[in-house]
């Protein structure tokens, strides 16, 4: 049976670190919300977000604009927050209103503030290898292996999913820890040949059962990040978790895997970005 990796439990031992560290700096950090439009999964998120941060010492900042705001209005918002010396982190919530360019709002975020790390200049430092902040799911997923010390060097990583918000970082992230990795995507030619071959299998394609366990290489670590809803409501990921419990040998549980540690980095990114400034 697989050890269960539990995201909820190491994510409360760091968040009980950071609430540490942001009591030590001369201010608490300040993380700007930016919520438009009435989606009720993002009200949630950016509650759940306020609770966070509430707990670790942050203060937050949130800003309801309604669905019918304009880019310019949102841009301007944008741009008053990066001049404001009492931010130190911002985040737009995802997804926006239909109509709103996401691209150029998210772009507009200093990448001083930008603890989300969408920014380009962000991505880019990624790429070189000097990240300013590290985006939080693929930050999340190193940790949860750490934690549970399965190492990276020497293994073959298999990633599904080449999306910018996880899949390509953390394609990145595994590399600069000496992994061989593989990115798979909706277009790969026999998936199952190349996950069986991985040590550390992640998957990120957002498709309920995807990975059964005969795509599952015995022993390997097992990364669940999607989340997906059942016909019954249920919160699920793309693995086959009953079935895949018998053949991985690390198991993220969703939810309580890699949802937790996602917002504990988030944290985290606002207390760093609080410290430099």
């Amino acid at each position: 049976m697989a050890v269960i990796l539990d995201g909820a439990a190491l994510a409360a031992k760091l968040k009980a670190r950071i609430r540490e560290e942001a009591g030590a700096l001369p201010r608490p950090p300040m993380l700007a919300v930016v919520l438009a439009g009435e989606d009720p999964a993002s009200q949630i998120y950016v509650r759940g977000k306020e609770r966070d941060c509430a707990e670790c010492g942050i203060r937050t900042r949130t800003h309801r604009l309604p669905a019918d705001v304009s880019q310019r209005e949102l841009s301007a918002l944008v741009d008053r927050l990066n001049r404001d010396g009492d931010v130190d982190g911002i985040l737009v919530q995802l997804p926006l209103p239909e109509g709103l360019d996401p691209r150029p709002i998210l772009h507009a975020v200093s990448p001083e503030k930008d603890v989300d790390c969408f920014h380009p200049l962000n991505a880019g430092l990624l790429a070189l290898g000097e990240p300013r902040f590290l985006p939080c799911t693929p930050a999340g997923v190193l940790e949860l292996l750490d934690a549970y010390e399965i190492p990276v060097r020497g293994r073959l990583c298999v990633i599904i999913g080449r999306s910018h918000l996880v899949g390509r970082p953390l394609a990145q992230l595994l590399t600069a820890r000496d992994g061989t990795v593989t990115l798979c995507h909706s277009r790969t030619a026999d998936l199952p040949a190349l996950t069986r071959q991985a040590d550390i299998l992640v998957s990120a394609a957002g498709r309920r059962g995807l990975v059964t366990a005969d795509m599952i290489k015995p022993g390997a670590a097992v990364i669940d990040v999607a989340m997906n809803r059942d016909p019954g409501g249920k919160l699920a990921g793309d693995v086959d978790f009953p079935a895949a419990e018998a053949m991985a040998g690390f198991l993220t549980p969703v939810p309580g895997g890699v949802g937790p540690m996602t917002r504990a980095m988030l944290l985290r990114n606002v207390l760093q970005a609080a410290d430099r400034r």
